[in-house]
């Protein structure tokens, strides 16, 4: 715990005269829960992310409820409740696609490997289900901004770290040591990252100067974990900004080793302008709320590396170029799960991606009208133009695809890599 978050000033109760969150923009089922909650005695808290946006000004994600009620107690009272996790037993309250997510107050911990409901393997945090008070919850939690919570017996805010004036500043800061909140879950490290670009922040120095040097516990999280928390960063509406923070942070590589030793080869920066475009392309569309796939946005940050190992699969095993593709396809994406895992259904779509790029350069009409029925189509012609944005790419193939797909209701433009081809006549069979 840090002299500001020790000090005896806190909690700081702010009341509702002096804090800008009201009800009338929470979720009416947010509201439905933790008004049961008290209504049944129990304290109940909006917490978070949820906290932390209306406190800015920003429309919340989702809200969260902490409360001092054990998650069987929580299930009795609401019929359209489920209990998840082992590692963090949570309520998860169903209102339709909405869910509310209802955590009992968690304790502070003594560091040890087995202590009572909470274990720990080499620091780290692997169980986590011994309940306690208020103070110490918000002592668990990662960020003093995260550590907010709205009251709804009194619509007030309790801060039990210095989240009001951290927000007030645009900081993010740890709770805690960094050193050791890192150690528990160094996932801690991108949601720092995260937050501090989502929110326009800027990370304390203490909490950022230990990002670089623990980045390497990163290769200890599960894959599955770390897709996860990839797309939360970005598919966030802000991927440009993130890709420059997690590099400078030395995280990146820590995700996309073979993509980060490719940029760095990078002498021309046409991979890493590629990469820009086809994040600031995701960004635009998620800004124009437009549905944007994890497949395309995988394709792209994988293609430096798809591009090298192609090039030494041409070189090395002499092989023809589609099975060279293919080959450097398979190292990739075999050598990339071990550090992020890609789902199937987004693996498969993103080689396909991959697979197309040289079918463009056969630039005539019949392949052309077979290609544009390929599921794969329009994202496999999205990825050629971003490849023609960053100086990859012909740029007169790059227009002859264009005004293809132009005029595909019309006719064709002529084909340029065949000759016209004379009519045969056919020979009558003598009768």
């Amino acid at each position: 715990m840090t002299d500001q978050q020790a000090n005896s000033q806190y909690p700081i109760i702010v009341p509702r005269s002096e804090h800008r969150i009201s009800r009338a923009d929470i979720s009416d089922n947010a509201l439905k829960v933790l008004y049961r909650l008290k209504n049944a005695g129990y304290q109940a808290y909006l917490v978070g992310g949820g906290v932390r946006d209306l406190s800015l000004g920003r429309e919340p994600k989702d809200f969260d409820v902490a409360t001092d009620a054990h998650p069987e107690e929580v299930r009795a009272l609401f019929r359209n409740c489920r209990l998840i996790g082992r590692r963090f037993r949570l309520a998860h309250v169903h209102f339709g696609p909405e869910i509310i997510e209802v955590a009992t107050f968690r304790a502070l911990h003594d560091g040890s490997a087995d202590n009572g409901d909470v274990q720990l393997e080499n620091g780290r945090i692997i169980r986590d289900n011994a309940y306690g008070t208020l103070a110490e919850d918000a002592m668990r939690r990662d960020f003093t901004i995260n550590a907010l919570y709205y009251n709804i017996a009194d619509f007030s805010v309790v801060d039990h770290a210095g989240g009001m004036q951290d927000l007030e500043h645009g900081v993010v800061r740890l709770i805690g040591d960094p050193q050791v909140r890192f150690r528990e879950d160094p996932v801690r490290m991108l949601r720092a990252v995260r937050f501090a670009v989502k929110l326009g922040f800027r990370i304390e120095s203490e909490t950022a100067g230990v990002i670089p040097r623990m980045a390497d516990l990163l290769e200890d999280v599960p894959a599955a974990r770390l897709f996860d928390e990839i797309l939360k960063l970005l598919m966030s509406g802000v991927g440009v900004a993130t890709l420059e923070a997690l590099r400078q942070y030395d995280v990146f590589s820590r995700m996309f080793p073979l993509t980060e030793a490719s940029l760095a080869r990078d002498s021309h920066g046409t991979r890493s302008l590629f990469i820009a475009r086809a994040l600031a392309n995701t960004d635009q569309r998620i800004a124009d709320g437009k549905p944007v796939t994890p497949a395309f946005l995988f394709a792209a940050l994988l293609w430096p590396a798809v591009q090298e190992a192609f090039g030494k699969r041409l070189e090395e095993d002499d092989l023809p170029q589609m099975a060279a593709l293919q080959a450097a396809a398979d190292d990739v994406v075999v050598d990339q799960l071990q550090s992020v895992a890609i789902p199937k259904r987004f693996s498969v779509p993103m080689r396909e991606v991959w697979l197309m790029q040289p079918r463009f350069e056969r630039r005539n009409n019949r392949r052309a009208a077979r290609m544009i029925t390929h599921p794969r189509f329009r994202a496999a012609y999205d990825f050629l133009l971003l490849r023609g944005e960053a100086g990859e790419a012909d740029p007169e193939l790059v227009s002859w695809w264009r005004e293809y797909v132009e005029r595909e209701g019309g006719a064709p433009p002529p084909d340029v890599d065949s000759a016209p081809r004379r009519r045969r006549r056919r020979r009558r069979k003598p009768a």
